[in-house]
Protein backbone atom coordinates (compact mmCIF):
# COMPACT_ATOMS: atom_id res chain seq x y z
CA UNK A 1 0.00 0.00 0.00
CA UNK A 2 2.91 2.59 0.91
CA UNK A 3 4.22 1.27 -2.48
CA UNK A 4 1.47 2.16 -4.20
CA UNK A 5 0.89 5.64 -2.75
CA UNK A 6 4.74 6.51 -3.35
CA UNK A 7 4.32 5.39 -6.71
CA UNK A 8 1.17 7.45 -6.78
CA UNK A 9 2.94 10.40 -5.67
CA UNK A 10 5.32 10.55 -7.74
CA UNK A 11 3.18 11.23 -10.89
CA UNK A 12 1.92 14.38 -12.40
CA UNK A 13 -0.77 15.98 -11.33
CA UNK A 14 -2.36 15.64 -15.13
CA UNK A 15 -1.38 11.60 -14.59
CA UNK A 16 -2.99 11.69 -11.22
CA UNK A 17 -6.26 13.41 -12.39
CA UNK A 18 -6.46 11.17 -15.82
CA UNK A 19 -6.42 8.20 -13.45
CA UNK A 20 -8.89 9.30 -11.31
CA UNK A 21 -11.71 10.01 -14.16
CA UNK A 22 -10.57 6.39 -15.38
CA UNK A 23 -12.11 5.14 -12.06
CA UNK A 24 -14.84 7.14 -11.80
CA UNK A 25 -15.89 5.44 -15.45
CA UNK A 26 -16.19 1.89 -13.73
CA UNK A 27 -19.24 1.76 -11.72
CA UNK A 28 -21.60 -1.03 -10.25
CA UNK A 29 -23.98 0.19 -12.76
CA UNK A 30 -21.82 -0.55 -15.82
CA UNK A 31 -20.56 -3.52 -13.89
CA UNK A 32 -23.72 -5.16 -13.69
CA UNK A 33 -24.38 -3.83 -17.62
CA UNK A 34 -21.66 -5.86 -19.30
CA UNK A 35 -22.75 -8.85 -17.18
CA UNK A 36 -26.46 -8.65 -18.36
CA UNK A 37 -24.75 -8.04 -21.76
CA UNK A 38 -23.11 -11.39 -21.08
CA UNK A 39 -25.87 -12.85 -20.19
CA UNK A 40 -27.58 -12.43 -23.09
CA UNK A 41 -25.06 -13.12 -24.82
CA UNK A 42 -24.73 -17.12 -23.75
CA UNK A 43 -28.25 -17.25 -23.95
CA UNK A 44 -28.45 -16.15 -27.94
CA UNK A 45 -25.47 -18.58 -28.28
CA UNK A 46 -27.23 -21.63 -26.72
CA UNK A 47 -30.90 -20.35 -28.62
CA UNK A 48 -29.24 -19.87 -32.04
CA UNK A 49 -27.48 -23.49 -31.71
CA UNK A 50 -24.32 -21.99 -32.84
CA UNK A 51 -21.82 -25.13 -33.52
CA UNK A 52 -18.93 -23.57 -35.81
CA UNK A 53 -17.26 -27.37 -35.41
CA UNK A 54 -19.81 -28.77 -37.44
CA UNK A 55 -19.52 -26.27 -40.00
CA UNK A 56 -15.59 -26.93 -40.12
CA UNK A 57 -16.34 -30.50 -40.16
CA UNK A 58 -18.70 -30.78 -42.80
CA UNK A 59 -16.45 -28.09 -45.11
CA UNK A 60 -16.06 -30.98 -47.66
CA UNK A 61 -19.90 -31.44 -48.73
CA UNK A 62 -20.21 -27.17 -48.74
CA UNK A 63 -17.11 -27.47 -51.23
CA UNK A 64 -18.48 -30.02 -53.27
CA UNK A 65 -21.76 -28.37 -53.49
CA UNK A 66 -19.91 -25.01 -55.05
CA UNK A 67 -18.45 -26.74 -57.39
CA UNK A 68 -21.41 -27.27 -58.80
CA UNK A 69 -22.44 -24.12 -59.52
CA UNK A 70 -19.07 -23.40 -62.06
CA UNK A 71 -18.51 -22.54 -64.84
CA UNK A 72 -21.52 -20.20 -64.85
CA UNK A 73 -24.08 -20.58 -67.53
CA UNK A 74 -24.80 -17.39 -69.45
CA UNK A 75 -26.65 -18.65 -72.97
CA UNK A 76 -30.10 -17.06 -71.23
CA UNK A 77 -27.63 -13.52 -70.71
CA UNK A 78 -30.23 -11.15 -72.45
CA UNK A 79 -33.10 -12.74 -70.73
CA UNK A 80 -31.33 -12.07 -67.71
CA UNK A 81 -30.61 -8.82 -67.97
CA UNK A 82 -33.78 -7.82 -69.25
CA UNK A 83 -35.13 -9.33 -65.88
CA UNK A 84 -32.51 -7.43 -63.96
CA UNK A 85 -33.86 -4.19 -65.40
CA UNK A 86 -37.41 -4.39 -64.17
CA UNK A 87 -35.72 -6.03 -60.84
CA UNK A 88 -34.13 -2.02 -61.04
CA UNK A 89 -37.28 -0.61 -61.72
CA UNK A 90 -39.07 -1.95 -58.89
CA UNK A 91 -35.96 -0.63 -56.86
CA UNK A 92 -36.64 2.68 -57.98
CA UNK A 93 -40.08 2.54 -57.97
CA UNK A 94 -40.61 1.09 -53.99
CA UNK A 95 -37.49 3.55 -53.00
CA UNK A 96 -39.09 6.87 -54.61
CA UNK A 97 -42.55 6.28 -52.93
CA UNK A 98 -41.42 4.98 -49.82
CA UNK A 99 -39.10 8.33 -49.37
CA UNK A 100 -42.17 10.52 -50.64
CA UNK A 101 -44.68 8.96 -47.77
CA UNK A 102 -41.68 8.92 -45.05
CA UNK A 103 -41.24 12.87 -44.96
CA UNK A 104 -44.63 13.87 -43.55
CA UNK A 105 -44.64 10.68 -41.16
CA UNK A 106 -41.08 11.28 -39.78
CA UNK A 107 -42.27 14.65 -38.65
CA UNK A 108 -45.26 13.22 -36.85
CA UNK A 109 -42.96 10.85 -35.66
CA UNK A 110 -40.58 12.80 -33.88
CA UNK A 111 -40.71 14.06 -30.13
CA UNK A 112 -39.06 17.61 -31.35
CA UNK A 113 -42.33 18.50 -34.02
CA UNK A 114 -45.22 16.98 -32.40
CA UNK A 115 -47.07 16.00 -28.93
CA UNK A 116 -46.72 12.40 -27.75
CA UNK A 117 -50.38 11.84 -28.34
CA UNK A 118 -49.30 12.15 -32.49
CA UNK A 119 -45.65 11.10 -32.18
CA UNK A 120 -46.73 7.13 -30.33
CA UNK A 121 -49.13 6.07 -32.76
CA UNK A 122 -47.06 7.28 -36.00
CA UNK A 123 -44.35 5.71 -34.73
CA UNK A 124 -46.04 2.01 -33.75
CA UNK A 125 -47.38 2.15 -37.68
CA UNK A 126 -43.62 2.65 -38.54
CA UNK A 127 -42.72 -0.27 -36.53
CA UNK A 128 -45.34 -2.52 -37.92
CA UNK A 129 -44.34 -1.80 -41.33
CA UNK A 130 -40.68 -2.03 -40.32
CA UNK A 131 -41.24 -5.71 -38.88
CA UNK A 132 -42.93 -7.20 -41.59
CA UNK A 133 -40.83 -8.65 -44.17
CA UNK A 134 -41.42 -7.44 -47.80
CA UNK A 135 -41.98 -11.26 -48.91
CA UNK A 136 -44.92 -11.04 -46.70
CA UNK A 137 -46.09 -7.73 -48.26
CA UNK A 138 -45.38 -9.42 -51.43
CA UNK A 139 -47.49 -12.37 -50.50
CA UNK A 140 -50.46 -9.58 -50.20
CA UNK A 141 -49.99 -8.03 -52.70
CA UNK A 142 -49.92 -10.65 -55.21
CA UNK A 143 -53.21 -11.63 -53.99
CA UNK A 144 -54.68 -8.48 -54.47
CA UNK A 145 -53.22 -7.00 -57.63
CA UNK A 146 -52.00 -10.57 -59.55
CA UNK A 147 -48.48 -11.69 -60.25
CA UNK A 148 -46.13 -9.52 -61.64
CA UNK A 149 -43.63 -6.46 -60.47
CA UNK A 150 -46.70 -3.89 -59.56
CA UNK A 151 -46.77 -6.29 -56.59
CA UNK A 152 -42.99 -6.09 -55.71
CA UNK A 153 -42.98 -2.87 -55.91
CA UNK A 154 -46.35 -2.20 -53.47
CA UNK A 155 -44.18 -4.87 -50.97
CA UNK A 156 -40.73 -2.47 -51.08
CA UNK A 157 -43.02 0.90 -51.11
CA UNK A 158 -44.68 0.10 -47.73
CA UNK A 159 -41.46 -1.86 -45.85
CA UNK A 160 -39.71 0.52 -46.75
CA UNK A 161 -41.62 3.55 -45.33
CA UNK A 162 -41.44 1.98 -42.21
CA UNK A 163 -37.90 2.10 -42.35
CA UNK A 164 -36.89 5.16 -44.18
CA UNK A 165 -39.66 6.83 -41.82
CA UNK A 166 -37.80 5.40 -38.86
CA UNK A 167 -34.37 6.71 -39.74
CA UNK A 168 -36.04 10.33 -41.10
CA UNK A 169 -37.35 10.92 -37.81
CA UNK A 170 -34.37 10.53 -35.78
CA UNK A 171 -32.60 13.12 -38.09
CA UNK A 172 -35.44 15.36 -37.15
CA UNK A 173 -34.76 14.62 -33.85
CA UNK A 174 -31.19 15.74 -33.81
CA UNK A 175 -31.46 19.24 -35.91
CA UNK A 176 -30.73 22.58 -34.52
CA UNK A 177 -33.64 23.83 -32.45
CA UNK A 178 -32.55 27.54 -33.69
CA UNK A 179 -33.36 27.78 -37.19
CA UNK A 180 -36.89 26.67 -35.89
CA UNK A 181 -37.57 28.81 -33.59
CA UNK A 182 -36.02 31.87 -36.10
CA UNK A 183 -38.81 31.30 -38.30
CA UNK A 184 -41.33 30.71 -36.16
CA UNK A 185 -40.14 34.06 -34.31
CA UNK A 186 -41.82 35.72 -37.68
CA UNK A 187 -44.56 34.14 -37.63
CA UNK A 188 -44.86 31.07 -40.01
CA UNK A 189 -46.92 28.06 -39.72
CA UNK A 190 -45.67 24.78 -38.71
CA UNK A 191 -45.91 23.75 -42.20
CA UNK A 192 -43.32 26.91 -43.23
CA UNK A 193 -41.21 25.92 -40.01
CA UNK A 194 -40.84 22.57 -41.54
CA UNK A 195 -40.09 23.34 -45.41
CA UNK A 196 -37.74 26.39 -44.36
CA UNK A 197 -36.18 25.05 -40.80
CA UNK A 198 -36.15 21.66 -40.97
CA UNK A 199 -35.45 19.92 -43.85
CA UNK A 200 -32.38 22.29 -45.20
CA UNK A 201 -30.79 20.62 -41.74
CA UNK A 202 -32.01 17.18 -42.78
CA UNK A 203 -31.58 16.64 -46.34
CA UNK A 204 -27.97 15.54 -46.51
CA UNK A 205 -29.18 12.86 -44.18
CA UNK A 206 -32.20 12.02 -45.67
CA UNK A 207 -30.64 11.48 -48.92
CA UNK A 208 -27.87 9.29 -47.80
CA UNK A 209 -30.66 7.38 -46.18
CA UNK A 210 -32.81 6.83 -49.15
CA UNK A 211 -30.06 6.14 -51.56
CA UNK A 212 -29.07 3.42 -49.42
CA UNK A 213 -32.18 1.88 -49.30
CA UNK A 214 -32.35 1.94 -52.92
CA UNK A 215 -29.61 -0.65 -53.07
CA UNK A 216 -30.89 -2.50 -50.59
CA UNK A 217 -34.30 -2.76 -52.13
CA UNK A 218 -32.62 -3.80 -55.37
CA UNK A 219 -31.07 -6.75 -53.95
CA UNK A 220 -34.45 -6.89 -51.76
CA UNK A 221 -36.43 -7.13 -55.12
CA UNK A 222 -34.34 -10.09 -56.20
CA UNK A 223 -35.77 -12.53 -53.91
CA UNK A 224 -39.62 -11.20 -54.09
CA UNK A 225 -39.74 -13.14 -57.62
CA UNK A 226 -39.96 -16.65 -55.43
CA UNK A 227 -43.35 -15.77 -54.79
CA UNK A 228 -44.33 -14.17 -57.82
CA UNK A 229 -43.41 -10.70 -57.74
CA UNK A 230 -41.48 -10.11 -60.60
CA UNK A 231 -37.91 -9.36 -61.66
CA UNK A 232 -34.35 -11.66 -61.58
CA UNK A 233 -36.21 -13.93 -58.63
CA UNK A 234 -38.42 -15.79 -60.87
CA UNK A 235 -35.74 -16.66 -62.40
CA UNK A 236 -33.48 -17.37 -59.77
CA UNK A 237 -36.49 -19.44 -58.05
CA UNK A 238 -37.00 -21.45 -61.22
CA UNK A 239 -33.08 -22.26 -61.71
CA UNK A 240 -33.16 -23.59 -58.17
CA UNK A 241 -36.32 -25.30 -58.66
CA UNK A 242 -34.61 -27.10 -61.67
CA UNK A 243 -31.14 -28.00 -60.47
CA UNK A 244 -29.46 -25.59 -62.70
CA UNK A 245 -26.85 -24.27 -60.63
CA UNK A 246 -24.38 -23.28 -63.21
CA UNK A 247 -27.30 -20.57 -64.38
CA UNK A 248 -27.73 -19.55 -61.07
CA UNK A 249 -24.70 -18.53 -60.55
CA UNK A 250 -24.79 -16.73 -63.85
CA UNK A 251 -27.34 -14.61 -62.15
CA UNK A 252 -25.74 -14.27 -58.58
CA UNK A 253 -22.87 -13.00 -60.79
CA UNK A 254 -24.89 -10.43 -62.74
CA UNK A 255 -26.87 -9.19 -59.49
CA UNK A 256 -22.95 -8.82 -57.97
CA UNK A 257 -22.31 -6.75 -60.81
CA UNK A 258 -25.11 -4.59 -60.84
CA UNK A 259 -25.08 -4.02 -56.85
CA UNK A 260 -21.67 -2.42 -57.21
CA UNK A 261 -22.65 -0.57 -60.22
CA UNK A 262 -25.22 1.03 -58.09
CA UNK A 263 -22.97 1.41 -55.30
CA UNK A 264 -20.70 3.22 -57.63
CA UNK A 265 -23.44 5.42 -59.08
CA UNK A 266 -25.24 6.38 -55.49
CA UNK A 267 -21.52 7.54 -54.51
CA UNK A 268 -21.09 9.69 -57.05
CA UNK A 269 -24.76 11.05 -56.69
CA UNK A 270 -24.20 11.48 -52.83
CA UNK A 271 -20.92 13.71 -53.36
CA UNK A 272 -23.14 15.66 -56.00
CA UNK A 273 -26.09 16.26 -53.95
CA UNK A 274 -24.82 16.13 -50.36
Amino acid sequence: MRSQNKLISNLSPSVVAMLDQEAKLVNTKKVLFLLVIAAVLIFAYNQSELNFLVLLQRGDNMTEYTRSYFPPDFSDWRYYFSETLITISMGIWGTLMAAIAAVPLSILASNNMCPVWVVQPTRRVLDAMRAINEIVFALIFVVAVGLGPFAGVLALFVHTTGILGKLFSEAVESIESGPVEGIRATGASHIQEVIYGVIPQVMPLWTSFTLYRFESNVRSASVLGIVGAGGIGVSLYQSFGSFEYQKVCAILIILVVTTGVIDLLSAKVREWLV
